[in-house]
């Protein structure tokens, strides 16, 4: 697929915290007419990051936008934006923390039983441990997770319960 370039507005998520970028019906074709996509989404030729395509509604989707981003930017909702997708090719659609990396390099239980969840569990694995700052808060996190996710039955694992301390 090649790079995809269109221009939208900042929308407000009803009922929720959070803006989003609204991709339309076109847009959505041209990206295979799948919600299961994954991007890297160019915002003004001045920031890229990954997301997911999520459906709105009469073949339109958006992609979530978070405030530390639209700070970055200087925009906010009802701001005019040039939106640049292309497929996200990465392996999760999520930068891997080196942290969980070397962790899972290290216990075969453990990646054996990460490798065996649907991909938007492994993309919450791996973003709970990647939202710290310090590198050792992210080894905690890795261990927790990985550890508890090893004593959970085969399919039966949510997110209450890899969190549980």
């Amino acid at each position: 697929m090649s790079t995809i370039n269109y221009k939208t507005y900042i929308n407000k998520l009803p009922h929720l915290p959070g803006h989003y970028i609204e991709v339309p019906p076109e847009v959505v074709q041209q990206l295979g007419g799948s919600f299961k996509a994954r991007l890297l989404c160019t915002i003004n030729d001045k920031l890229t990051f990954q997301g997911g395509l999520v459906a709105l509604g009469g073949g339109s989707g958006y992609i979530s936008i978070n405030n530390v981003r639209l700070k970055q930017l200087g925009l906010s909702a009802g701001s005019e934006v040039q939106v640049s997708l292309q497929k996200d090719e990465s392996e999760f659609g999520i930068e891997m923390p080196e942290e969980l990396t070397e962790l899972l390099s290290q216990d075969d239980e453990g990646k054996r039983r990460f490798e065996l969840l649907p991909p938007g569990k492994l993309r919450y694995i791996i973003y709970y441990v990647s939202q710290v700052k310090s590198s050792q808060l992210r080894v905690d996190r890795a261990l927790m997770l990985i550890n508890n996710l090893k004593q959970l039955p085969l399919g039966k694992e949510t997110f209450k319960d890899m969190l549980r301390k």
